[in-house]
């Protein structure tokens, strides 16, 4: 059963949303948060809201501030706009009844519901894919003083996806992720958490993982794949990561229906 609406986030932005929910109803549900010039229905939410679903799990999928199908020009998102919104479709899933809440994030999705989870008390468990820790950092480590230059001069950026273009940004999505650093954060969550990387991630530096590890003072697990790049483009990459947080998500929000 699937369910497409939107939500207002605090300021008054449209955020379009899909519910996904097993035919016999359920109090559980995960809330979704995709990736950097991405969207709700990635190939990671979709593989996930059938695990989950198959397990009697909802899903909640929804698309950042200037991506896919919600409002705003994608050249004026920021980091603090996305923890606004997750936090919302959290809130907003206590509100039609899920007692048991569970948030998964890949990438920039990752950062935003690490900081996320670091605000909440009534999270059941997280699950992390190849979570950026210090966008600043990454950025820098992409584009290289020059282009950190470039950016500041011209509001835009290299296509990190390989697109031949650049692509709009305004400098100010850096300057907020300077201050949206999320190792220290994470030392407040309070739901157990699996991280999944590609040992050959080529995009987001594999310290990053092990520094939020170490960070984290709750039930955790790093499960590093070997030979998986970014976007675990090998067919069985793919699959284990997806697995690996489908099991954590289910086998978390099980237990605390128990």
């Amino acid at each position: 059963m699937e369910e497409r609406s939107s939500f207002l986030d605090p300021h008054g932005h449209r955020v379009a949303s899909i519910l996904t929910t097993p035919s016999g109803g359920t109090d559980k549900v995960v809330v979704l948060c995709h990736g950097f010039l991405s969207s709700k229905t990635s190939s990671t939410n979709n593989v996930l809201t059938r695990l989950l679903v198959s397990h009697g799990i909802s899903t909640f999928r929804f698309d950042f501030f200037g991506q896919g199908e919600s409002d705003g020009p994608f050249e004026q998102i920021t980091t603090t706009k996305g923890v606004e919104q997750a936090s919302t479709a959290i809130d907003l899933m206590r509100q039609k009844g899920y007692r048991h809440v569970g948030l998964m994030g890949s990438s920039f999705g990752g950062l935003v519901s690490i900081l996320t989870a670091a605000q909440r008390t009534d999270l059941d468990c997280l699950a992390l894919k190849c979570p950026v820790v210090d966008f600043a950092e990454e950025l820098r480590l992409e584009f290289g003083d020059d282009g950190i230059a470039q950016w500041k001069a011209s509001d835009t950026i290299p296509d990190i996806l390989g697109g031949p273009d650049r692509v709009k940004l305004r400098y100010a999505f850096y300057e907020d992720c300077l201050r949206q650093i999320a190792y220290i954060p994470a030392r407040s969550i309070m739901a157990p958490t699996v991280i999944v990387q590609g040992d050959q991630d080529e995009h987001v530096p594999l310290h990053q993982s092990r520094r939020l590890y170490e960070a984290l003072r709750v039930k955790k697990h790093l499960e590093m794949v070997p030979g998986a790049d970014h976007q675990f483009t090998k067919s069985q990459d793919f699959t284990r990561m997806t697995q690996v947080i489908a099991d954590w998500l289910t086998q978390h929000l099980t237990s605390a229906q128990r």
